[in-house]
């Protein structure tokens, strides 16, 4: 199973929006702007606990999305993160076996397997913690897609030094501290 993936499939002319996209995109955009800033984002998502998307993963994703590098979004970037959303919404749905609008750390191990990784019990556990401020044994989508985001960067830039596929890596300092800004939110 593969990340969905943020990657563009046409340019912006040969992009058709969905009715359905543009109507949203205009309720979100508040300040009729015509772009959308993490703000007004974070207004019009809903994580399924009752609140709403985090900042962290709203700034993530309007990142993601932002090709002028401008901290807002246009239409069609808009498009391409609600395809996006929904693509990890399916896919946390898919692990979220109870239905709770939440993943466990069970829901989570089975995700992050599915997905090739092997991570011990105690790290899952340990992410868990780390994603969720609150203190819950469980995480939201918006948590989830952060996690699941970072996680596939850091195995990104770990891939790029591990050039003999063994697994194990040495890597100086600086490195190090470039890796976990870049690979940060």
């Amino acid at each position: 199973m593969a990340y969905p993936s943020a990657m563009y499939g046409a340019t912006d002319s040969e992009t058709q929006v969905n009715p359905e996209v543009q109507q949203w995109f205009v309720a979100v955009d508040r300040d009729g702007s015509g772009r959308i800033t993490a703000t007004e984002l974070k207004a019009a998502l809903a994580n399924g606990q009752g609140g709403t998307f985090s900042d962290t993963a709203c700034r993530l994703m309007i990142g993601m999305f932002d090709k002028e590098k401008s901290g807002t979004i246009d239409l069609y970037e808009f498009q391409a993160l609600y395809n996006y959303i929904n693509s990890w919404l399916g896919v946390f749905r898919g692990f979220d076996h109870d239905n709770s609008g939440s993943i466990q750390e069970n829901e989570l191990s089975a995700a992050l397997t599915r997905m090739g990784y092997r991570l011990s019990p105690e790290f899952i556990s340990f992410l868990i913690k780390k994603s969720d401020p609150n203190g819950h044994s469980y995480i939201t989508i918006d948590q989830f897609i952060v996690l699941c985001v970072q996680i596939q960067r850091f195995t990104d830039a770990f891939r790029v030094r591990d050039t003999e596929q063994t697994g194990v890596i040495s890597i100086g300092f600086e490195d190090f501290l470039g890796v976990a800004l870049n690979c940060s939110v």
